[in-house]
């Protein structure tokens, strides 16, 4: 586990809860600079850290955690803060964040949402403008409720797959469309969704969609990938899940 924050007595705080809940190894660094060293180096399980202090923006370290090489880089991180207003608990959803806890808290508070990144696996969004959990997942702690919009629900069957393929087709698009801005996320968010639409295709037995799919593999694979090798593999891939679509509303 790993702990961020420039105040001691408040890292303390949260360490010794945890140690209460039976939490081994625990490393707490103060600064952003140290945290992702200490990161690197011993690949946490779960992260905390305070919103902002010196040497410390929580939003930029999660940023620079989503979008490294570590094995880290998916690990759960838990922004915790006194600071709780729309506009923050925003930026730490927007940064991929999985959970946002507020100051004061009590131990119970805590084990919430070690709980929730613990029993409540969201999936992964790997893009070029956004890295982390799904954010229709996110929870502040402040709504207990049912879900309220419709998308937030899980989905079930055949839906379930409509909406992973339409998600790693908006996903691939906005790759291509973005590339030369973030080439090396962009050639990762492509990668990530490839692996995506060929476990799609599988479950579905679709062939076309996997001939797709492995054309786009093909073409990751010959030599370094560029806007204009990839744009016919996903040009392809869009226009087949277009025409999918056109025939599921006719």
């Amino acid at each position: 586990m790993l702990i961020v924050d420039p105040n001691p007595h408040a890292a303390r705080l949260v360490s010794d809860i945890m140690k209460g809940l039976g939490a081994g190894d625990i490393v707490i660094q103060p600064t952003e600079k140290r945290a992702l060293a200490a990161a690197a180096d011993f690949e946490p399980g779960i992260i905390f850290t305070e919103r902002g202090g010196e040497g410390l923006d929580g939003e930029s370290l999660a940023r620079a955690l989503r979008r490294s090489h570590m094995d880290c880089r998916r690990a759960p991180i838990i922004m915790v803060t006194a600071d709780a207003t729309a506009r923050t608990i925003l930026g730490a959803r927007d940064s991929g964040v999985h959970e946002f806890l507020r100051k004061p808290f009590t131990s119970a508070d805590l084990l919430r949402r070690v709980e929730n990144v613990a029993l409540k696996p969201r999936d992964w969004v790997e893009a070029v403008g956004y890295v982390g959990p799904d954010r229709r997942r996110f929870n502040s702690g402040e709504f207990s409720g049912p879900s309220k919009r419709k998308a937030d629900r899980p989905a079930a069957g055949a839906a379930a797959q409509v909406a992973v393929t339409d998600q790693a087709m908006r996903i691939l698009a906005a790759a291509l469309d973005q590339f030369d801005n973030d080439p090396m996320q962009a050639v990762r968010a492509i990668r990530e969704q490839a692996a995506t639409l060929k476990m799609v295709a599988m479950k579905a037995s679709d062939s076309r969609m996997a001939v797709a799919v492995g054309a786009l593999e093909v073409s990751m694979a010959a030599g370094p990938p560029t806007k204009a090798t990839l744009a016919a593999p996903i040009g392809t891939l869009l226009a087949m899940n277009q025409s999918e679509a056109v025939a599921r509303r006719g």
